[in-house]
C-alpha cells in the first residue's frame, strides 16, 4: 500500500494491470483460500500506527488473537505481537477460516480498541497477508524472522526480552540450545524485507 503511493501513475496503471492479468484483487493481498498448510499470518494495523502501544494493551491483543484462534480450532506454533502488527505462524485446512476468524476478531478488538482509547470510529486494521510454508527451510527461517521481530524493528536488543512472543513458549519446550542452533541453521537474512513497514 505505502509503496503503491509513492508510485507514478504509469507505474500504478502497471501494477494494475499485473493483478488484473493473474486475476488477483486490484487492491488487497491474493489469498489462495483452499489449501491446507502452515501459514505466515501477518496483520497490521492500518498506516501502521501503534494502536497497541501499552504493555496492558499489547496483552489484551495477544490473549484476543490466540484465543480466537484457539476457539477455531487453528493451531499456532510461532507468533509475536508488536504495536502496530502481529504475526502468527499456523497449521490451517482452509484460509476461508482463517479469513472469516480475522474479519469478526479485527471487528471485535477495533471496537474495543478504540472504547478504551476513547477514539470511537478509528480505522484499527489493515487486512492481512499469507504466506505458505514451502519446506523445512522456509519453516524454521519464518520461526526465527517472528521471534527476532522486536529486535528488527527496535523494540528490545534481544529476542528473549520481548513479553509478546513464542520465544518464551519455545526456550521452555525446546530449550535454549534448540533455539540457537535453529537460529544458526536457518539464519533470517533479508527475510521479510519491505514487509512490516
Amino acid at each position: 500500500m505505502y509503496d503503491y503511493r509513492k508510485m507514478t501513475p504509469e507505474e500504478q496503471q502497471r501494477i494494475l494491470q499485473q493483478r488484473r492479468d493473474r486475476g488477483f484483487p486490484l487492491h488487497a493481498p491474493p489469498h489462495l483460500r483452499d489449501i491446507s498448510g502452515v501459514y505466515l499470518i501477518t496483520s497490521a494495523c492500518y498506516e501502521h500506527q501503534p494502536i497497541f502501544d501499552t504493555p496492558n494493551d499489547l496483552s489484551w491483543l495477544a490473549d484476543q488473537v490466540l484465543d480466537a484462534f484457539s476457539t477455531a480450532d487453528l493451531p499456532y506454533l510461532a507468533w509475536v505481537f508488536l504495536p502496530n502488527h502481529y504475526h502468527v505462524l499456523m497449521e490451517a485446512e482452509s484460509l476461508r477460516v482463517v479469513s472469516e476468524v480475522l474479519r469478526l476478531l479485527h471487528s471485535r478488538t477495533a471496537t474495543a480498541i478504540n472504547g478504551r482509547h476513547r477514539q470511537r470510529g478509528r480505522k484499527v486494521w489493515y487486512r492481512f497477508s499469507d504466506r505458505r510454508m514451502r519446506s523445512k527451510r522456509h519453516y524454521f527461517a519464518t520461526v526465527n524472522y517472528i521471534h527476532h521481530n522486536p529486535v528488527k524493528h527496535g523494540y528490545t536488543d534481544r529476542m528473549s526480552s520481548w513479553p509478546w512472543s513464542s520465544v518464551h513458549e519455545c526456550a521452555e519446550t525446546q530449550g535454549e540450545e534448540w533455539l540457537a542452533q535453529i537460529w544458526r541453521a536457518y539464519p533470517v537474512g533479508d527475510y521479510g524485507r519491505g514487509w512490516d513497514w
